[in-house]
């Protein structure tokens, strides 16, 4: 029996190690409060299938020499996009790294 699309966007393999973190709990939870939140559907096109959620940024914790893990974002630099225009995204922008 093959993967949904949804059980491939989270297999381990796909993000390396920060994928196992799409696998946590703490992710499904955030990642279903911002599809719920953006009418699961992608706030750009409105396509209601294939759904990511992106981040706008990403925060690099200096003192412990980590990025945040994926849950511990606030909602406001949460996305939800469709596969197209996440990738689309990201082939013509790079996702800005803060330093916290």
């Amino acid at each position: 029996m093959g993967q949904s699309h949804q059980d491939q966007e989270f297999a381990p393999n796909k993000h390396g190690s920060y994928g196992a973190l799409l696998f946590d709990k703490r992710w499904k939870d955030k990642r279903s409060i911002i599809l719920t939140r953006d009418l699961n559907q992608c706030v750009i096109c409105g396509l209601t299938d294939n759904l990511q959620v992106h981040h706008r940024q990403y925060h690099y914790l200096t003192a412990l020499k980590k990025f945040k893990a994926p849950w511990q974002y606030s909602d406001k630099t949460l996305i939800t996009l469709c596969n197209s225009c996440h990738q689309r995204g990201h082939s013509k922008f790079k996702v800005p790294i803060i330093k916290i």
